[in-house]
Formats: C-alpha cells, sequence, structure tokens
C-alpha cells in the first residue's frame, strides 16, 4: 500500500552507507534545497515552530557554513518528529507530490543515513511509491506491471538494477499474482495481505535496502494499492448511479442502517457522504482500519441497492423503459463539438425504435458505424438497467457480447462531462472491433476488420493521453477507470490481429 502503519520501536537497521560524492557538501546542500519546501509545508500542516524568519526561506545556492549547519539540524530534527503517515498527508494532498526532483532527494535523503530507524525505512517505502506513480508513463499504468517496468521508472532514484526476482521476495510476488484473480472489494478484503506485506519487510531488516528489493516492494505496493483503488471505486460509482436512480424515482429517504445511520436518512445526506468519500490512507492506518473503512462502504452499497430494490415492483412488468427514465437526449452530454451534438440528436431516437426482435438477425456489419455502435449500447442499458449486485453487464453488437464494468454503464445511463465521453468512446470502439472479430470468423473475410480496427487505433492513442492527464490532474478515479477500460481495448485490439 506504499507503506505500513508506524512501528514505533526504535530499533535500528544497519547498512552500508553509499559512497559519497565529489564536492558532498555543496551536493548534500543542493538536495537539502530541493527538500526544503516539503519541510516547511510539513511544519505548517503540524503546525511546529519554524526557526527561520521569512527572509532566510529562500535558501541561496551556496551557503555560509553556519546557515548550512541551521538547515541540517533543522532537517534531521524534522525526519525525527514527522512520522509517515503525516508525510504521506501531505504529498498526497497538494501539489508538492508533483515535484519530480523533490521527491527523488528526500528519497537520497533517507537512503543516505548510515543508521536507519523502522520510521525512515516506511517513509523510504512510502517514497518510492509515490515517485513511481508520478513518473510512470501512462502506456504501463493500466498494464500488469512487471519489475522490468519498475526499473526503468526508478532509474533515475536507484540507478540500474538488476529485475530479478529475490528468493526471499517470492512471497510478494504470489500475492501480486493472486491479486490479477479479485473481482471485487469483498474478495480483496478477505485476504490479509497488508499485513503479509508489513511482515516480508519486517523480517527483511537490512536486506530490504538492495536495490532489486526495493523493486520488488515499489511493484507490490502500487499494485496492491492500484487493486484497491479500482474495487473501490467501482463501488463508489455503483452508490453514486444507485442513488442518481433512486432520486429519479422520487425517493427523499432511504434505510442506511447497515452503514450505521438511521432507517430515514436523507438522500441528499447519503449522497454527499458518496461524494465526499475518502480513501483511507492519509492517515495512521492499520490493516484491521482499512478493512472497515471499506466494510462501512460496502455497507452503503447495501443499503442504496436494498432501497433500489424496494422500488424495482413498482415499475410496469415488461416495460422497456420506465416513465422516470432519462431520455436519451437528456442522457447525453452537453458539449460544444459537432460530434457530440450529432450523438444526441442520434440517440434522441432510440426510445421511438421499436425494440430488435429477440432472434432477429443483426444488421450487415458493413452498416455498422460509431454512431450507430453507441446508439446500440445506449438502447440496450436504458431498456434494461444493470440489476442488484451485478458488477459486469453485457451488451450485443452483432454476434458478439460486449461485458462492460460498472463504472462504464455509469458513463452511458447517468455520466457527464470528459471521463464519462472517454468511456464511452472506449466501449464503443471496443465493441466494434469485437464485433468485427465475430463477423471475420463467420465470413472467413478479416479485411472486413479494417474499418473498426483503424477507429480503435485512434482510440487509443487518444485514451492513453486521457489517462496521463488524469494523472497529471491527480483525478485518481478517472484514470484508473480510463486505464481499464483502454487496456480491455488493447485486448480487442491484440485478438483482432491474430487473425
Amino acid at each position: 500500500m506504499g507503506d505500513t502503519a508506524v512501528n514505533k520501536t526504535t530499533s535500528t537497521l544497519h547498512n552500508p552507507t553509499p559512497p559519497k560524492p565529489a564536492n558532498s557538501r555543496q551536493a548534500k546542500w543542493g538536495e537539502d534545497r530541493s527538500v526544503f519546501p516539503i519541510y516547511m509545508a510539513l511544519g505548517k500542516q503540524l503546525e511546529m515552530e519554524i526557526p527561520f524568519p521569512q527572509e532566510k526561506r529562500n535558501l541561496p545556492e551556496k551557503p555560509d557554513l553556519e546557515l548550512f549547519d541551521e538547515v541540517e539540524a533543522w532537517l534531521d530534527e524534522m525526519d525525527e518528529r514527522v512520522a509517515v503517515h503525516e508525510l504521506r498527508k501531505l504529498l498526497q494532498t497538494t501539489t508538492l507530490n508533483a515535484n519530480e526532483i523533490s521527491l527523488c532527494a528526500l528519497i537520497h535523503r533517507h537512503l543516505q543515513k548510515s543508521s536507519k530507524t523502522h520510521v525512515d525505512r516506511d517513509k523510504v517505502d512510502f517514497l518510492l511509491v509515490q515517485y513511481f506513480a508520478l513518473c510512470a508513463p501512462a502506456k504501463i499504468y493500466h498494464k500488469q506491471i512487471e519489475l522490468f517496468d519498475v526499473a526503468q521508472v526508478m532509474k533515475q532514484v536507484l540507478g540500474d538494477v538488476d529485475d530479478s526476482t529475490l528468493e526471499w521476495c517470492e512471497p510478494l510476488e504470489q500475492m501480486i499474482e493472486k491479486l490479477r484473480s479479485l473481482r471485487s472489494l469483498r474478495e480483496i478484503l478477505k485476504t490479509n495481505f497488508i499485513e503479509q506485506g508489513r511482515q516480508v519487510k519486517e523480517t527483511a531488516g537490512g536486506m530490504f535496502y538492495d536495490p532489486a528489493a526495493l523493486l520488488a516492494f515499489v511493484r507490490f505496493n502500487f499494485l496492491l494499492r492500484r487493486t484497491f483503488i479500482e474495487l473501490m471505486h467501482a463501488d463508489l460509482i455503483a452508490i453514486r448511479s444507485g442513488l442518481s436512480q433512486l432520486e429519479t424515482a422520487g425517493v427523499r429517504i432511504i434505510d442506511c442502517q447497515h452503514f450505521g445511520l438511521s432507517a430515514e436518512e436523507p438522500l441528499a445526506k447519503i449522497r454527499e457522504v458518496a461524494d465526499e468519500w475518502k480513501q483511507p490512507f492519509q492517515k495512521e492506518y492499520t490493516e484491521r482500519s482499512v478493512n472497515q473503512t471499506f466494510e462501512k462502504l460496502l455497507a452503503l452499497r447495501t443499503d442504496v441497492e436494498g432501497a433500489l430494490e424496494k422500488i424495482a415492483p413498482k415499475a410496469p412488468q415488461g416495460a422497456a423503459v420506465s416513465e422516470k427514465t432519462p431520455s436519451p437526449r437528456a442522457i447525453a452530454p452537453a458539449s460544444n463539438s459537432g460530434r457530440d451534438a450529432a450523438t444526441a440528436e442520434t440517440s434522441s431516437r432510440v426510445a421511438e425504435k421499436p425494440a430488435v426482435a429477440s432472434g432477429a438477425k443483426p444488421a450487415p456489419h458493413a452498416a455498422l458505424d460509431f454512431e450507430t455502435c453507441l446508439e446500440k449500447i445506449w438502447e440496450q442499458l436504458i431498456a434494461t438497467p444493470p440489476t442488484r449486485g451485478r458488477s459486469m453487464t453485457t451488451v450485443k453488437i452483432g454476434a458478439a457480447r460486449i461485458l462492460l464494468s460498472s463504472w462504464e454503464v455509469t458513463a452511458f445511463v447517468s455520466g457527464d462531462g470528459t471521463s464519462a465521453e472517454d468511456l464511452r468512446r472506449a466501449v464503443v470502439a471496443r465493441a466494434m472491433v469485437m464485433a468485427a472479430i465475430e463477423f471475420a470468423k463467420e465470413t472467413g473475410n478479416p479485411k472486413s476488420m479494417d474499418k473498426a480496427l483503424s477507429i480503435a487505433r485512434i482510440e487509443v492513442s487518444r485514451l492513453q493521453e486521457r489517462v496521463d492527464i488524469a494523472k497529471q490532474a491527480k483525478d485518481t478515479e478517472a484514470a484508473v477507470n480510463l486505464g481499464i477500460s483502454t487496456k480491455r481495448l488493447l485486448t480487442a485490439l491484440d485478438e483482432a490481429e491474430k487473425l
């Protein structure tokens, strides 16, 4: 998870001091100047006294000996006083996290200590993951990251490192393999991966600082946190989508006793809770506290879905679209682009069309363009809303069946803004490729896929840029969701190119 609960013991980890570069004092001062703004911000955040008047807080390029010693002494004192969760909170809630040079200098500062406490180790553990998250390119952000990928990103901090797996780090690899099969937040809460990762780190002693070991911990921590975030946001999106459906249905109060509130909670209050949900990683935490936070999230989803279940029987049996279901025109997001206007115009005709009879022959593949595919997906999702408890929804395009995640469904039925538009385009491109694959298999003509593949490749390039923009904007939810949807599109492309 990037770090674990602070170990309050004062035991010391001994390992060789890295060789000092020439002109070590000036080099050290350069690092001090890079990290000084972070320590200043920490002092303000923790309401500590800062022993430098305002006029001395802009450090000169070359210090006199007195200033050098004063700054060094204060930084050392701050290292002793600041806990890892306090450092984490600062870097995850401010733009200081976006400074690659400062993060690198802060990591080096802790790595260069000749004697390191467990607190120093936990800070290194956290800071390395922060650096990786900041510097990892968008093209690997959504893939199954390997040690080679981590080594490339971390080269500026750790130098050239052998990316072979160390034998004693094998438990981390086993947990990463298990992460790939997890499909829900409840599944990951049944593991004790936070505790197991902490135990591997504890038993490592000084071996923790082996560069190859640091790569292994960065990879494990990042993938574990990414999995938590992916699954957490899937639940949050389901909750917000459910609240929108309840609001549309005229519901104003719901029973939230599973979540720990009353049997009559205003819907507006629950929406506020969902919209302001915070990741449980910005305070000192343990596996128990993280699990408790996520259990609360799952309880909130249970309450929302319970309220949806109560209103479900009120809908007319067999109705394709309920009276309270927003029209496709209303769902289409406002935009200045002509393409979006065309989408809204095309989608507004969905409700007027008769439903396609079961077993009817699909339209010829050649007639399937981007807008038509978009319209077909929209029609199916609106006519048959996802049922309670399902994290995946299936739509059919031609002979292909396309699985959509909850956030992708939300982008169609209630999403707005750029992120929703990006997700819709990713889904449509994937659907076109998969439909083209099935058509090519039926006809034996792979050339029929050319149009769909051309569109998909353009979308992949654009989506990877959008993931990068979302990362830079610190919009984790958009970056993770777009990353997963982009990965699925790439998988479809890979399958098509093998035909």
